[in-house]
Parts: C-alpha cells; sequence; structure tokens
C-alpha cells in the first residue's frame, strides 16, 4: 500500500484502556422497535478508543462541518450516556438522524443491527473526512475512525514460475463466519492470523458482544452484553 501522504489522527493518540474511570453509563429505551440501535449504540459506547475520543470532545470543538455530522452525534450521545445519572436514556439523537444514516432506515421499521453498525461507522468517516475530499486513499484510511475499527486483508499471489509474489490489501469492518455455536475467550491471541508473525504480543480483548434471539433476521430481538469501566476504588 502507497505510505498516506498526510495523517488526519496520529496513532499514538488512540489510547486503548479508558482514560477516565467511573461506573457504567445509563441504558437506553425503545422507542418503538430500536432494539438494533440500542445495542449497536451500546456497543460503540463502550469501545474505549472511540469512547475515549468521543469524552474529549476534541471533534466538536474543531468540526465546522454543516448540518448533520454523525461524530458530533455520537459525540453528544456518548458524552449524555457515560455522564447521565439516570439509569436509562431516550437516544434520540440517533434515531431522530436515522434516515441520515441510512436512507433506507425508517423510524418505527426493525432493521438489521450489522447493516446498522457499517453505516453508521461510515458516516462517522464520512464526517471526519468533511473538507478533505482531495486525499489520496492511504490517508482517507488514517481518520480515527478508520484507525479504530479498520483492518486489512492480504491476498498473496505467488507465481509459479518466477516466484515473484504479487501482494493486495483491501480494507474490511468485519469478518463474517459462517457458525452456529462459538465460545468467546476474553483475549486471542491475533499473532497466527497475522501476515507477520513476530514482534509484540497482540492480544485482541473483548469487551462487547450484540446478540439476536429470534427464528430469522428479519423478526426477533437484539441486546447485548458490554462489559462495564471500573471505578478507581473497584
Amino acid at each position: 500500500m502507497a505510505p498516506p501522504q498526510k495523517i488526519l489522527f496520529p496513532p499514538e493518540k488512540i489510547c486503548m484502556d479508558w482514560q477516565q474511570r467511573q461506573s457504567a453509563g445509563a441504558g437506553l429505551y425503545n422507542l418503538g422497535n430500536t432494539c438494533f440501535l440500542n445495542s449497536v449504540l451500546q456497543c460503540l459506547t463502550y469501545t474505549p478508543p472511540l469512547a475515549n475520543y468521543l469524552l474529549s470532545r476534541e471533534h466538536s470543538q474543531l468540526c465546522h462541518q454543516q448540518g448533520f455530522c454523525m461524530m458530533c452525534r455520537m459525540e453528544a450521545h456518548v458524552n449524555k450516556v457515560l455522564h447521565s445519572s439516570d439509569s436509562a436514556i431516550q437516544p434520540w439523537d440517533v434515531v431522530s438522524v436515522l434516515s441520515r444514516i441510512g436512507e433506507h432506515f425508517e423510524p418505527g421499521m426493525p432493521e438489521d443491527a450489522r447493516d446498522f453498525l457499517h453505516c453508521t461507522v461510515s458516516a462517522m468517516q464520512t464526517a471526519c473526512l468533511s473538507g478533505s475530499s482531495d486525499l489520496d486513499a492511504s490517508s482517507q484510511l488514517t481518520t480515527v475512525v478508520q484507525q479504530i475499527f479498520v483492518g486489512f486483508l492480504r491476498s498473496r499471489v505467488r507465481c509459479l514460475s518466477c516466484n515473484t509474489v504479487s501482494d493486495s490489501y483491501e480494507a474490511f469492518l468485519d469478518i463474517p463466519l459462517d457458525i452456529k455455536v462459538a465460545e468467546y475467550p476474553e483475549y486471542l491471541d491475533l499473532h497466527p492470523y497475522m501476515s507477520q508473525t513476530t514482534g509484540e504480543l497482540l492480544l485482541y480483548s473483548l469487551y462487547a458482544v450484540l446478540v439476536h434471539s429470534g427464528d430469522s433476521c428479519q423478526e426477533g430481538h437484539y441486546y447485548c452484553y458490554t462489559k462495564k469501566r471500573l471505578q478507581e476504588n473497584d
């Protein structure tokens, strides 16, 4: 991959651990078939590097985007959830702009949580690139959103005649797996699955699980489990 011409968000500023410690935040009321939205929002709220960035309010202090901005919406939502003294809040900051996140989303209609996650992350990425449409492709991958959520799948082709190796890289947000029963270890060593297996330890820490309960993807209920933040004395 070509090196980026510009770094939009320095990777050293991304902190994988919580920078602020407090008890778990508020839950979310169902505003009419919004379980898919609530579950995704809670998983994003308890994604430590994203929450650290949104709690700092750095984006809104620098944002000059006119009209709808998904990062500003997420910043308002996450700060409201994690600073609220109520047991639950109504997520209107996000529900009220549902059709702006994805044109096919309709208020009051059940939707697919994975689709909503993709659209939300895509909308946050668009917000981070506001005013930077002339950037090269590699530079666009250096936003805070891309650095937190996106990985790269390497495809390697080796010529059987000259033994030349050709690599191509495809960005991905998630990896679908055709499984029926799964166990989730709290920590997963990613080294065996990386193109470079040497270097420092690469541990994936499980912090949230989104669950669908129902006979099909078109019906049922979504809920999630997230790892709460600890207070200083916990």
